[in-house]
């Protein structure tokens, strides 16, 4: 597991290889995580530390981005397993990870309760002492080097991202869009947006970006996945095609088939975008790598045409 910065790719093996990232920074020998994956990444977790050569008591902190279990779902798991590390989280997804019935019963209400327990394991709740609330601006201390944690709705209403200003790089969990290393060309990363399903908000996305941009970072860290350079270049195609996602929202309105619309529509937009990046491996492909976000963002810009 090579690191730049003492920085750690973490992959949580969600779903397939390389689709679902944590980190481990370490600075003089302690750690914080960046987001954990589920339950059943936790023994990836912990096997990092010993990859880094710090132990699971040398761990001070694990910042959550926000409380998707993709990213979160793990978070009571892992804190019972790291002695004194405190868990930092948007004030508004504070609650869920002391007491995540509610989480758990509105994913479950979608998924069911076999598909959660399978896919994500139990959700344990963390002790309320143990839990931090990192409004805009709140800096976590790892053993001197300041993490940032700045506010950037879009995705999601609690979300953060992290600015490391030591390595240069914002840790950006789901708001700098996906970027999945099987996209890779001569041109460099491929990206797209990600809704979410339930707070999608093309305004405050579009704004969140900027924000991130104007640091001027080095790389983003994308849950998404792993390190990205080429930041203004991403940026720019994050708001052409936030755009033009609304703009196939807006088209598919009102129709009785809409879901289905917009689903096809979305996978067009990505299939000719990637086309011109020089990926040619066809539609079918693509379908196979992206079918879990076409639904998904699909089923976000639902929503938002609700609201």
């Amino acid at each position: 597991m090579a690191s730049i910065h003492g920085i750690h790719t973490i992959d949580t093996g969600f779903v397939r290889p390389r689709f679902d990232a944590a980190y481990l920074v370490v600075e003089h020998g302690r750690g914080a995580f960046i987001d954990c994956g589920t339950n059943f990444a936790v023994p990836r977790m912990l096997a990092a530390l010993d990859d880094a050569g710090i132990s699971v008591a040398a761990v001070d902190w694990l910042i959550l981005t926000h409380v998707h279990l993709d990213h979160a779902g793990g978070a009571g798991e892992l804190i019972a397993q790291l002695p004194n590390a405190k868990l930092v989280v948007h004030p508004r997804g504070a609650r869920h990870m002391i007491d995540p019935a509610a989480l758990w019963a509105g994913a479950s209400a979608v998924y069911g309760e076999s598909v959660m327990e399978q896919t994500y394991g139990r959700l344990r709740p963390i002790p309320a002492e143990r839990v931090v609330e990192a409004a805009d601006g709140h800096v976590v201390d790892l053993a001197g080097r300041a993490l940032c944690c700045l506010d950037t709705p879009g995705h999601a209403r609690h979300h953060i991202a992290i600015h490391d200003a030591r390595a240069d790089v914002c840790f950006t969990g789901d708001v700098f869009g996906l970027s999945y290393r099987d996209f890779d060309t001569a041109r460099g990363p491929f990206i797209l947006p990600t809704t979410s399903p339930v707070q999608f908000d093309p305004e405050a996305l579009h704004a969140s970006i900027e924000r991130l941009v104007a640091l001027r970072p080095q790389a983003m860290y994308l849950t998404h996945y792993g390190r990205v350079e080429e930041v203004g270049r991403l940026a720019a195609d994050l708001h052409v095609q936030i755009d033009a996602m609304v703009e196939l929202a807006c088209a598919a309105h009102g129709r009785p088939d809409r879901h289905a619309v917009l689903a096809e529509s979305l996978t067009r937009l990505y299939a000719t975008r990637a086309e011109a990046h020089g990926w040619h491996q066809g539609r079918e492909v693509l379908r196979q790598l992206l079918g879990m976000d076409i639904e998904l963002n699909a089923q976000g810009l639902e929503v938002w045409l609700g609201r």
